[in-house]
Protein backbone atom coordinates (compact mmCIF):
# COMPACT_ATOMS: atom_id res chain seq x y z
CA UNK A 1 0.00 0.00 0.00
CA UNK A 2 2.88 2.03 0.61
CA UNK A 3 4.23 1.69 -2.80
CA UNK A 4 0.79 2.07 -4.42
CA UNK A 5 0.72 5.50 -2.10
CA UNK A 6 4.26 6.89 -3.66
CA UNK A 7 3.43 6.44 -7.20
CA UNK A 8 0.23 8.01 -7.13
CA UNK A 9 1.70 11.17 -5.42
CA UNK A 10 4.88 10.86 -8.15
CA UNK A 11 2.36 10.64 -10.82
CA UNK A 12 0.15 13.58 -9.62
CA UNK A 13 3.52 15.92 -8.87
CA UNK A 14 5.08 14.96 -12.33
CA UNK A 15 1.68 15.36 -13.96
CA UNK A 16 1.37 18.78 -12.61
CA UNK A 17 4.98 20.09 -12.48
CA UNK A 18 5.49 18.98 -16.09
CA UNK A 19 2.24 20.84 -17.15
CA UNK A 20 2.73 23.71 -15.25
CA UNK A 21 6.41 23.76 -16.94
CA UNK A 22 5.05 23.52 -20.45
CA UNK A 23 2.48 26.93 -19.75
CA UNK A 24 3.91 28.88 -17.40
CA UNK A 25 5.55 31.21 -19.99
CA UNK A 26 1.51 32.03 -20.99
CA UNK A 27 -0.42 34.67 -19.17
CA UNK A 28 -3.54 33.30 -18.98
CA UNK A 29 -6.03 35.58 -21.04
CA UNK A 30 -3.00 33.74 -24.17
CA UNK A 31 -3.95 30.68 -22.80
CA UNK A 32 -7.46 31.36 -22.57
CA UNK A 33 -7.35 32.50 -26.30
CA UNK A 34 -5.68 29.73 -27.35
CA UNK A 35 -8.45 27.81 -26.07
CA UNK A 36 -11.41 30.11 -27.67
CA UNK A 37 -10.08 30.97 -30.41
CA UNK A 38 -8.03 28.86 -32.27
CA UNK A 39 -11.11 26.07 -32.38
CA UNK A 40 -13.52 28.85 -33.28
CA UNK A 41 -10.91 29.60 -36.21
CA UNK A 42 -10.62 26.02 -37.52
CA UNK A 43 -14.10 25.15 -37.64
CA UNK A 44 -15.09 28.78 -39.65
CA UNK A 45 -12.71 27.59 -41.76
CA UNK A 46 -13.42 23.91 -42.69
CA UNK A 47 -17.22 24.05 -42.04
CA UNK A 48 -17.71 27.32 -44.51
CA UNK A 49 -14.81 25.42 -46.54
CA UNK A 50 -16.61 22.33 -46.71
CA UNK A 51 -20.52 23.73 -46.72
CA UNK A 52 -19.61 25.57 -49.45
CA UNK A 53 -18.47 22.67 -51.78
CA UNK A 54 -21.83 20.47 -50.62
CA UNK A 55 -23.78 23.14 -51.31
CA UNK A 56 -24.99 23.91 -47.38
CA UNK A 57 -25.36 20.15 -47.09
CA UNK A 58 -24.36 18.14 -43.76
CA UNK A 59 -22.69 21.02 -41.92
CA UNK A 60 -22.85 18.93 -38.66
CA UNK A 61 -20.67 16.56 -40.58
CA UNK A 62 -17.95 19.62 -40.55
CA UNK A 63 -19.17 21.13 -37.54
CA UNK A 64 -18.75 17.46 -35.41
CA UNK A 65 -15.33 16.46 -37.17
CA UNK A 66 -13.36 19.30 -36.49
CA UNK A 67 -14.99 19.87 -33.15
CA UNK A 68 -13.61 16.59 -32.15
CA UNK A 69 -10.24 16.76 -34.21
CA UNK A 70 -9.12 20.09 -32.04
CA UNK A 71 -8.18 17.76 -29.22
CA UNK A 72 -4.91 16.78 -31.55
CA UNK A 73 -3.74 20.47 -30.82
CA UNK A 74 -3.62 18.95 -26.89
CA UNK A 75 -2.57 14.95 -27.80
CA UNK A 76 0.08 16.14 -30.73
CA UNK A 77 1.75 19.24 -29.62
CA UNK A 78 1.22 19.20 -25.70
CA UNK A 79 2.22 15.83 -25.09
CA UNK A 80 5.17 15.62 -27.33
CA UNK A 81 6.61 19.02 -25.32
CA UNK A 82 5.53 17.37 -22.00
CA UNK A 83 7.91 14.29 -23.05
CA UNK A 84 10.84 16.21 -25.73
CA UNK A 85 10.83 19.01 -23.07
CA UNK A 86 13.22 17.73 -20.59
CA UNK A 87 15.64 17.62 -23.46
CA UNK A 88 15.63 21.26 -24.13
CA UNK A 89 15.12 22.69 -21.03
CA UNK A 90 18.46 20.21 -19.29
CA UNK A 91 16.63 18.28 -16.93
CA UNK A 92 16.81 14.86 -18.40
CA UNK A 93 19.72 13.40 -17.20
CA UNK A 94 17.94 14.61 -13.65
CA UNK A 95 15.05 12.02 -14.49
CA UNK A 96 16.77 9.32 -15.88
CA UNK A 97 19.33 9.81 -12.91
CA UNK A 98 16.15 9.09 -10.33
CA UNK A 99 14.84 5.71 -9.32
CA UNK A 100 11.51 6.15 -9.77
CA UNK A 101 8.89 4.39 -11.79
CA UNK A 102 9.77 5.15 -15.67
CA UNK A 103 6.05 3.91 -16.64
CA UNK A 104 4.62 6.46 -13.94
CA UNK A 105 6.83 9.52 -15.37
CA UNK A 106 5.89 8.48 -18.54
CA UNK A 107 2.05 8.42 -18.54
CA UNK A 108 1.77 10.94 -16.27
CA UNK A 109 2.66 13.30 -18.60
CA UNK A 110 -0.07 12.85 -20.45
CA UNK A 111 -2.76 12.77 -18.13
CA UNK A 112 -3.61 16.54 -17.73
CA UNK A 113 -3.49 16.90 -21.92
CA UNK A 114 -5.95 14.59 -21.80
CA UNK A 115 -8.51 16.89 -19.30
CA UNK A 116 -7.13 20.05 -21.55
CA UNK A 117 -8.11 18.20 -24.09
CA UNK A 118 -11.51 17.10 -24.03
CA UNK A 119 -12.28 20.63 -22.63
CA UNK A 120 -11.10 21.85 -25.89
CA UNK A 121 -13.41 19.67 -27.76
CA UNK A 122 -16.26 21.02 -25.55
CA UNK A 123 -15.63 24.53 -26.28
CA UNK A 124 -15.56 24.01 -29.91
CA UNK A 125 -18.91 21.56 -29.96
CA UNK A 126 -19.93 24.88 -27.70
CA UNK A 127 -18.95 26.92 -30.53
CA UNK A 128 -21.09 24.78 -33.28
CA UNK A 129 -24.26 24.58 -30.87
CA UNK A 130 -24.33 28.61 -30.72
CA UNK A 131 -23.29 29.51 -34.19
CA UNK A 132 -22.93 27.08 -36.43
CA UNK A 133 -26.58 25.31 -35.62
CA UNK A 134 -25.77 21.96 -34.71
CA UNK A 135 -28.23 20.08 -33.45
CA UNK A 136 -27.33 17.78 -30.26
CA UNK A 137 -30.85 17.51 -29.04
CA UNK A 138 -31.52 13.24 -29.79
CA UNK A 139 -27.52 12.90 -28.55
CA UNK A 140 -26.92 11.41 -25.47
CA UNK A 141 -24.76 13.44 -24.14
CA UNK A 142 -23.49 10.91 -21.24
CA UNK A 143 -21.85 8.89 -23.81
CA UNK A 144 -20.48 11.57 -25.78
CA UNK A 145 -18.69 13.12 -23.07
CA UNK A 146 -17.29 9.53 -22.77
CA UNK A 147 -16.58 9.59 -26.31
CA UNK A 148 -14.59 12.71 -26.15
CA UNK A 149 -12.51 11.73 -23.41
CA UNK A 150 -11.40 8.30 -25.12
CA UNK A 151 -10.68 10.28 -28.07
CA UNK A 152 -8.96 12.66 -26.44
CA UNK A 153 -6.78 9.48 -24.47
CA UNK A 154 -6.18 8.38 -27.74
CA UNK A 155 -4.88 11.09 -29.10
CA UNK A 156 -2.64 11.52 -26.30
CA UNK A 157 -1.37 7.54 -26.45
CA UNK A 158 -0.14 8.61 -30.49
CA UNK A 159 1.28 12.07 -28.46
CA UNK A 160 3.79 9.98 -26.21
CA UNK A 161 5.12 8.28 -28.93
CA UNK A 162 5.86 11.48 -31.17
CA UNK A 163 7.18 12.69 -27.49
CA UNK A 164 9.92 9.97 -28.16
CA UNK A 165 10.89 10.90 -31.25
CA UNK A 166 11.21 14.72 -30.32
CA UNK A 167 14.20 13.09 -27.84
CA UNK A 168 15.55 11.46 -30.98
CA UNK A 169 15.88 14.19 -33.60
CA UNK A 170 15.69 18.54 -33.78
CA UNK A 171 12.77 18.17 -36.15
CA UNK A 172 10.13 16.87 -34.27
CA UNK A 173 8.04 20.17 -34.71
CA UNK A 174 7.87 19.51 -38.41
CA UNK A 175 6.60 15.98 -38.08
CA UNK A 176 4.04 17.07 -35.71
CA UNK A 177 2.79 19.87 -38.25
CA UNK A 178 2.38 16.95 -40.65
CA UNK A 179 0.77 14.63 -38.27
CA UNK A 180 -1.32 17.25 -37.22
CA UNK A 181 -2.23 18.30 -40.71
CA UNK A 182 -2.57 14.81 -41.81
CA UNK A 183 -5.29 13.79 -38.96
CA UNK A 184 -7.58 16.56 -40.53
CA UNK A 185 -7.57 14.05 -43.47
CA UNK A 186 -7.21 10.98 -42.55
CA UNK A 187 -9.37 10.97 -39.59
CA UNK A 188 -12.38 11.85 -41.44
CA UNK A 189 -12.52 14.88 -39.75
CA UNK A 190 -13.19 16.41 -42.96
CA UNK A 191 -13.19 14.08 -45.73
CA UNK A 192 -15.50 10.77 -45.83
CA UNK A 193 -13.36 7.86 -44.95
CA UNK A 194 -15.08 5.81 -47.27
CA UNK A 195 -14.14 8.16 -49.77
CA UNK A 196 -10.76 7.90 -49.55
CA UNK A 197 -8.24 5.61 -51.48
CA UNK A 198 -7.54 1.97 -50.09
CA UNK A 199 -4.21 3.09 -49.33
CA UNK A 200 -5.80 5.89 -47.37
CA UNK A 201 -8.06 3.99 -45.78
CA UNK A 202 -5.71 1.80 -44.42
CA UNK A 203 -3.26 4.39 -42.66
CA UNK A 204 -7.08 5.75 -41.33
CA UNK A 205 -7.78 2.72 -39.94
CA UNK A 206 -4.71 2.74 -37.53
CA UNK A 207 -4.96 6.24 -36.25
CA UNK A 208 -6.30 7.56 -33.16
CA UNK A 209 -9.26 10.05 -34.18
CA UNK A 210 -11.08 7.89 -36.75
CA UNK A 211 -13.24 6.10 -34.75
CA UNK A 212 -14.10 8.77 -32.15
CA UNK A 213 -15.33 11.28 -35.23
CA UNK A 214 -17.31 8.36 -36.48
CA UNK A 215 -18.63 7.59 -32.55
CA UNK A 216 -19.43 11.34 -32.00
CA UNK A 217 -21.29 11.68 -35.51
CA UNK A 218 -23.51 8.43 -34.88
CA UNK A 219 -24.71 10.13 -31.60
CA UNK A 220 -25.70 13.24 -32.82
CA UNK A 221 -28.07 11.21 -35.44
CA UNK A 222 -29.42 10.05 -32.10
CA UNK A 223 -27.28 6.38 -31.68
CA UNK A 224 -27.32 4.64 -28.32
CA UNK A 225 -24.12 4.05 -26.25
CA UNK A 226 -24.28 0.31 -27.30
CA UNK A 227 -24.38 1.03 -30.69
CA UNK A 228 -20.56 3.04 -30.82
CA UNK A 229 -19.50 1.08 -27.80
CA UNK A 230 -17.23 -0.81 -30.39
CA UNK A 231 -16.07 1.87 -31.99
CA UNK A 232 -15.16 3.11 -28.70
CA UNK A 233 -13.12 -0.21 -27.33
CA UNK A 234 -11.15 0.02 -30.65
CA UNK A 235 -10.54 3.62 -29.87
CA UNK A 236 -9.14 2.78 -26.30
CA UNK A 237 -6.96 0.19 -28.07
CA UNK A 238 -5.17 2.11 -30.87
CA UNK A 239 -4.75 4.63 -27.86
CA UNK A 240 -2.98 2.04 -25.34
CA UNK A 241 -0.77 0.76 -28.51
CA UNK A 242 0.59 3.88 -28.94
CA UNK A 243 1.34 4.62 -25.58
CA UNK A 244 2.99 1.68 -25.19
CA UNK A 245 5.14 1.63 -28.35
CA UNK A 246 6.23 4.92 -26.72
CA UNK A 247 6.98 3.68 -23.36
CA UNK A 248 9.37 1.04 -24.92
CA UNK A 249 11.27 3.71 -26.76
CA UNK A 250 11.23 6.02 -24.06
CA UNK A 251 13.14 3.16 -22.18
CA UNK A 252 15.45 2.01 -25.06
CA UNK A 253 16.26 5.37 -25.58
CA UNK A 254 17.23 5.92 -21.97
CA UNK A 255 19.39 2.48 -22.19
CA UNK A 256 21.22 3.94 -24.98
CA UNK A 257 21.58 7.57 -23.59
CA UNK A 258 23.16 6.45 -20.72
CA UNK A 259 25.33 3.66 -22.08
CA UNK A 260 26.75 5.83 -24.70
CA UNK A 261 26.61 9.21 -22.63
CA UNK A 262 24.19 10.96 -25.34
CA UNK A 263 21.54 12.19 -22.77
CA UNK A 264 22.45 15.47 -24.15
CA UNK A 265 23.16 15.46 -27.74
CA UNK A 266 20.93 13.94 -31.19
Amino acid sequence: MNTINKNLYLFWQGTMLSYRALFAWLRPVTYMASKILMPLAQMFFFVFLGSYASNGKNVDFYVIGNAIQITSVSGIFGVTMSVGGDRDAGTLPYLFGTPSNRFIIFFGRAFMHIIDGAIGVVIALTWGVLLMGLDLSHTNLSALGLTILVTTFSTCGLGLLMGCLSLLTANVMFVNNFVYFSLLIFSGANVEVTALPAWMQFVSNILPLTRGIAASRALAAGASFSDISPLLVSEMGIGLIYGLLGYFLFSWFETQAKQKGTLETV
